[in-house]
């Protein structure tokens, strides 16, 4: 499903026209990446939560070269699933 299907499905569930339900969309996800990238989670109940990982500095190798290199410490988003949310998709899917 693409972001243009959202639309498509929301404004039809809703009657909104896809135009102001398509500007929704995209002011939700700009505030779910300004909120990341100010370090701060986003948590919807029922859905799941949008958090900062933080990741340790590491080691690593380059196989092709046969050198370490080191991977610097540094932040990532990720997702994380509410339980209803995943005990509902493996209902569903099997």
């Amino acid at each position: 499903m693409t972001k243009a299907d959202i639309v498509k499905e929301i404004s039809q569930n809703t009657g909104i026209e896809k135009v102001i339900v398509g500007k929704a969309v995209e002011a939700f996800m700009e505030t779910v990446k300004d909120s990341l990238t100010g370090g701060s989670n986003v948590y919807l109940r029922g859905f799941g939560s949008f958090i900062v990982k933080k990741r340790a500095e590491k080691t690593a190798r380059n196989i092709s070269k046969n050198t370490t290199v080191i991977v610097p410490a540094h932040v990532i988003p990720s997702f994380k699933p509410a339980k209803e949310f995943v005990a509902q998709v493996k209902l569903q899917v099997k």
